[in-house]
C-alpha cells in the first residue's frame, strides 16, 4: 500500500541518537508519504529536523508533480516524542534556527499536508503535527498531549500560537493547562485531529476532499501564510527575539510578584 520508493534521506547519528532515515514513497499518484524512522521515538533534533527540511525540498523542487504530503512514523509506538531537551538547551540556535524553520516550512508548505499518527505525539511531536493541514490518528494506540506543564517548561509564543489558531478554546485550555492526553476518538471530538485510522484513512481524506489537485495553481502556501500569519510571524527570527524579551519580562514579573507576596504574608503573620 505504501507504493514505490522515490528516495530516502538519511538522518545522521547525533549524540545518543543512532540516526535513521526518512523514506519517501508514492502510495497514489502525487501523494508523497514521508516515513520517519529515528529510533527509539523520533525525537526532534538538529539531525532529524534538517532531514525533514531536505525531504520537503526534494518533494517540492525535485521534479515531482505537486500533490499531497503525508508524514508518518515507521515506529508504531510513536509519531514523535518531541524535543530532545538536553540537545535543545545545549544548542541555543536549535529552537529559533532549526525547529521553527521546520514548523514554518510545514505551516506554509505549498501542498496540502497530513500528519498520520500511528502512536504517541507528545509536546513538540504534537506541535509538528499541528503545523500540518490535517491529522489522522490511530484509533486505539497512542495519545496526543502537550505535557510541558508536567515538567515545568512554559510554552513559547510560537509553540502556543498554533494551538490557539487551530483549536477550540476549551480544547486549548485542557491541552495546555491540564496536560490532558487525547486518544484517537477523543482527539476527533476535541478538534485535534480530523479522523482516525491508518494510511487508508489518510488516502481516503485525500480523495474525499480532492487534495491532490489543490496545489495546482501555485498559491496554496501563500493562502496558508495569510491564514496563519500570527504563527508565521512568531516563527521568524524577529518574532522569536521579541518573544524572548516578552518571556523574560513575564518571568521577572512573576518573581517579583512571589517575592512581594511572601513579604506581605510574613508581615501579616507577624501581626497575628
Amino acid at each position: 500500500m505504501a507504493g514505490k520508493t522515490l528516495f530516502t534521506i538519511p538522518i545522521p547519528p547525533l549524540g545518543a541518537h543512532v540516526g535513521g532515515s526518512i523514506t519517501v514513497t508514492e502510495p497514489e499518484p502525487a501523494v508523497y508519504l514521508l516515513t520517519i524512522s529515528s529510533p527509539p521515538d523520533n525525537r526532534l533534533t538538529t539531525a532529524s529536523c534538517n532531514a525533514l527540511l531536505d525531504t520537503l525540498d526534494m518533494v517540492e523542487f525535485g521534479g515531482y508533480k505537486p500533490g499531497v504530503v503525508i508524514t508518518t512514523s515507521a515506529i508504531d509506538k510513536f509519531y514523535s516524542n518531541g524535543l530532545d531537551l538536553e540537545h535543545a538547551i545545549a544548542n541555543k540556535d536549535f529552537i529559533p534556527g532549526i525547529l521553527y524553520k521546520v514548523f514554518h516550512r510545514f505551516l506554509t508548505y505549498p501542498m496540502p499536508t497530513i500528519a498520520l499518527l500511528p502512536g504517541h505525539a507528545f509536546a513538540g511531536g504534537l506541535m509538528l503535527a499541528m503545523h500540518h493541514d490535517y491529522r489522522i490518528m490511530n484509533p486505539s494506540r497512542g495519545f496526543a498531549c502537550v505535557n510541558e506543564l508536567d515538567f515545568g517548561v512554559p510554552l513559547k509564543g510560537a509553540m502556543s500560537s498554533i494551538f490557539r489558531l487551530k483549536l477550540p478554546p476549551t480544547t486549548y485550555r485542557d491541552l495546555v493547562l491540564e496536560a490532558r492526553r487525547y486518544g484517537g476518538p477523543a482527539a476527533v471530538a476535541a478538534g485535534l485531529v480530523d479522523g482516525v485510522g491508518g494510511l487508508e484513512a489518510a488516502l481516503g481524506l485525500v480523495r474525499e476532499r480532492g487534495l491532490a489537485k489543490k496545489a495546482a495553481t501555485g498559491i496554496y502556501g501563500l493562502m496558508k501564510a495569510e491564514m496563519y500569519r500570527e504563527s508565521v510571524a512568531l516563527l521568524g527570527r524577529e518574532g522569536h527575539e521579541e518573544g524572548e524579551v516578552r518571556d523574560k519580562v513575564l518571568v521577572e514579573g512573576e518573581e517579583r510578584r512571589r517575592g512581594e507576596g511572601e513579604r506581605r504574608v510574613a508581615e501579616l503573620k507577624a501581626k497575628l
